[in-house]
């Protein structure tokens, strides 16, 4: 186990109603006026929104909406939302949604103190030390952006899609009502159940070993597995959605990789925004897409760790190691198929050419420094073929 320094310092609040105590947790971290940043009108018509905005009033909040966020949260809303937080003196955002809202709250809590262009820090040309504070009342579990440093959003001109990460974008307060995702389309249940597994898998495969951290994702693997089953067959579930929840929100803030000097592999990540920004599918859906081509191109050299998974998280026996790991990669992608999602960039309803696969690739290179991934560097022509054999 390598040195680290584990830093999540959200305040979780977690049960049925705690959305109405997002006055009070804003008030405490100092707002005066919030920018409340939203997506569908879902919100509005589920009267979230309304006992959201009543809950900050009570605590002699100012109150500035902004909706319309969509998946894969695009840039040209986040610039209207700096020049919003500007005008209205805004000095605390509060989003109400999954990931995509929590991404677009903290790419305009980064601008709004900055006198650049926000574009330039997500395509690291530059850092900065300071934002706004930020909170989510979280309505879908998936990306778990509600404790995490990171944010990643598209720039819907050039079809680029680019992250940034640190800690002053942590959120401060993150509220945590399972009965709120229970009325999400099965599709984008198990789009997100796929994207709290991928934030532990990307951490999971490299050539780190650590019993703790592995123990912890390993149980965090199956604890999903086994509830998305269960949501599947039960989609009201609440003690199922209140597992599933909790898990996004460990699978991301680290905790599942901490001891590991590589910092994950994250390569099926960076090769799936390039697929959703140029395409705008669902993030988890891509993910699950590309994933099986991705570990049957890298298991041989990260062969230890792929014979682990499929032991440890599918319970596959078997002395010969190449053929245990290969039915660990089966098994994951039987259990995409299981719950709806696609293996292929084909069953997600893409066909790139190979020009587009070129530029996907061009682009991933450079999001990345001119290489991705730990349990194998990819470059180029490896990137490449991923892209292919996912292509069917």
């Amino acid at each position: 186990m390598e040195n680290f320094t584990y830093y999540a310092p959200t305040k979780v609040v977690f049960g049925r109603g705690v959305e109405t105590q997002a006055g009070s947790l804003a008030k405490a971290a100092g707002a005066h006026t919030v920018l409340v940043h939203y997506g569908s009108d879902r919100i509005q018509k589920s009267g979230l929104l309304d006992r959201v905005v009543t809950a900050l009033k009570a605590a002699d909040l100012k109150v500035v909406t902004l909706g319309g966020v969509v998946p894969n949260p695009e840039l040209g809303l986040i610039r209207q939302g700096i020049a919003l937080a500007r005008e209205q003196q805004v000095d605390f955002i509060l989003a109400i949604g999954g990931g995509s809202v929590i991404d677009s709250a903290k790419a305009i809590a980064l601008g709004a103190l900055d006198d650049g262009d926000v574009w330039e820090l997500y395509r690291h040309e530059r850092r900065v030390d300071r934002a706004l504070p930020v909170g989510s009342v979280l309505t879908i579990a998936a990306a778990g952006s509600e404790m995490s440093g990171g944010s990643v959003v598209t720039n819907e001109v050039t079809h680029e899609k680019c992250d940034y990460g640190g800690d002053v974008i942590r959120p401060k307060f993150a509220l945590l009502n399972p009965e709120l995702t229970t009325s999400l389309p099965w599709y984008q249940t198990a789009a997100g159940c796929t994207d709290i597994l991928m934030h532990t898998m990307e951490r999971y495969f490299t050539p780190s070993s650590m019993a703790t951290t592995d123990g912890i994702a390993e149980a965090l693997m199956r604890t999903v597995i086994e509830q998305t089953k269960t949501l599947k067959a039960d989609p009201t579930n609440y003690e199922a959605r209140a597992e599933v929840m909790w898990a996004g929100s460990l699978s991301h803030n680290d905790l599942t990789g901490v001891g590991d000097l590589n910092g994950g592999d994250w390569s099926t990540h960076m090769l799936e925004h390039e697929v959703s920004g140029m395409f705008g599918v669902t993030h988890g859906a891509g993910l699950a897409a590309i994933w099986g081509s991705w570990a049957r191109l890298v298991y041989q050299n990260c062969l230890p760790r792929f014979v682990r998974f499929a032991r440890e998280v599918w319970g596959i026996e078997g002395t010969d190691d190449e053929a245990v790991a290969l039915a660990g990669i089966e098994a994951m992608e039987a259990f995409y198929r299981e719950i709806g999602m696609p293996t292929s960039l084909g069953e997600l309803g893409v066909h790139p050419t190979p020009a587009q696969i070129d530029q996907m690739v061009t682009q991933c290179l450079r999001a990345t420094g001119g290489q991705s991934g730990t349990a194998r560097v990819l470059k180029r022509p490896e990137m490449t073929k991923i892209y292919e054999m996912a292509n069917h």
